[in-house]
């Protein structure tokens, strides 16, 4: 005798539109010619529910894409577990209250809190490290990771043509959520897989690669079309190199009220939701030019809380901010490039390229670690030891090199 099984569904419900337009997916299950409707949590207008079932998903829909897919695969687990199915077993396991001890739920969880707390960025890499294991097993939990586990999953990355940078910035999440889950006392420590001469997550190679001062110069005297992309994109570069190195998502997150006398103190966005007291801020002395910048492209604004500059708006949320952060930068990163590669710097130029910039000029003209790193506002010194690291490498390699600059000369008879 044959045994009956559900048919599944997702389908969207375009009897009723939500206030902003969407319309909600169902799961619809068919069995015995009956059927029944489950709410997901997951709402789309009709031209966004049409290119999602498509077989190239746009940009912006991948992320819907992968919650659709996981909401049906969740639902056929449970339909081909169930040894008899029945629509009250089914609501009951679709909707019971989640495992708190589950690695993807707790991955998701998190994800969700950093979305609350508008950490945007954080929450889209700790969505990148979870899909990516996902790729790599479907079914996974904590008992899966093990060494061995993640040098194979190490090996695959490096397999699919990621680099080893990559599957270091896609485990540290992973490891972050097993010291959560440690924590919170649902794994015991003897199982934890990372560390000393167990699994050591890679750190790839960070290059830095910084200008001369002589290029700075040739950036600083290029000549360009008042108020032109490339004009937005030199001075921009220039705020970050004159002020401390200052990144593009705390420049663009200024407001009036940072601006005290000659003076520009801020509390970087990377640190500002850490737990450490007194926290301390940066203060950026105010140079002729950063003034005529800031007076170029400031915001009509003035009321203390009004941003500096116009590219954002306090209406906006945190997801739209991110995307109008990310998007400036590309811009500026595009425009001075090519400002670069007409002035015969032969190297990729960008805004990191100017805070790196910043820290080496400093370095070499003298400046302590101690004042290097809190002009770049890092939390330690060990910190920007690090980060000069390469700086230092590289002049290591200057004089070197110097060493056999007899070779460029004519051997005096």
């Amino acid at each position: 005798m044959q045994i009956m099984k559900p048919h599944l569904q997702l389908i969207q419900d375009i009897r009723r539109a939500k206030k902003d337009g969407n319309y909600p997916l169902k799961i619809r299950i068919t069995f015995n010619r009956k059927q029944k409707y489950y709410p997901t949590s997951i709402d789309l207008t009709e031209d966004e529910w049409k290119s999602v079932q498509g077989d190239k998903t746009p940009k912006n829909l991948k992320e819907s894409k992968l919650k659709i897919n996981g909401v049906l695969a969740k639902a056929r687990v449970i339909c081909d577990d169930l040894k008899t199915f029945s629509f009250p077993s089914f609501e009951k396991t679709f909707y019971q209250v989640r495992s708190k001890g589950n690695l993807v739920n707790m991955y998701e969880d998190y994800i969700g809190e950093l979305t609350k707390e508008e950490r945007i960025a954080t929450a889209k890499n700790y969505t990148c490290s979870l899909n990516s294991l996902l790729n790599f097993k479907s079914k996974i939990n904590f008992d899966d990771i093990t060494v061995e586990f993640l040098k194979r999953y190490e090996k695959w990355m490096l397999q699919e043509q990621n680099s080893i940078t990559t599957v270091g910035i896609y485990l540290r999440p992973l490891r972050a959520i097993y010291k959560k889950a440690i924590a919170e006392g649902l794994i015991n420590l003897e199982h934890y897989p990372f560390g000393t001469n167990r699994y050591e997550i890679p750190s790839g190679v960070n290059i830095k690669k910084a200008l001369t001062i002589n290029d700075v110069g040739k950036i600083y005297n290029y000549q360009t079309k008042l108020n032109s992309m490339m004009d937005r994109a030199k001075d921009f570069w220039l705020l970050t190199y004159f002020c401390n190195g200052i990144n593009m998502k705390d420049i663009l997150l200024l407001q009036n009220k940072n601006i005290e006398g000659d003076f520009i103190t801020f509390i970087r966005s990377k640190t500002e939701r850490t737990t450490r007291r007194n926290q301390k801020k940066i203060s950026i002395y105010l140079i002729d030019d950063v003034k005529q910048i800031i007076q170029k492209w400031r915001n009509i604004g003035n009321k203390p809380e009004d941003f500096l500059f116009p590219i954002l708006a306090k209406e906006m949320d945190a997801a739209t901010k991110y995307m109008k952060i990310q998007q400036f930068t590309k811009s500026v990163n595009k425009y001075i490039d090519r400002i670069a590669k007409d002035i015969g710097i032969e190297r990729d130029v960008r805004t990191y390229t100017a805070r790196h910039t910043f820290s080496t000029v400093l370095k070499r003209s003298g400046a302590s670690i101690e004042y290097i790193s809190e002009a770049l506002g890092h939390s330690n010194k060990k910190t920007t030891e690090n980060y000069l690291d390469s700086f230092e490498k590289e002049t290591q390699k200057e004089f070197a090199n110097k060493l056999t600059s007899f070779k460029n000369t004519s051997t005096v008879k």
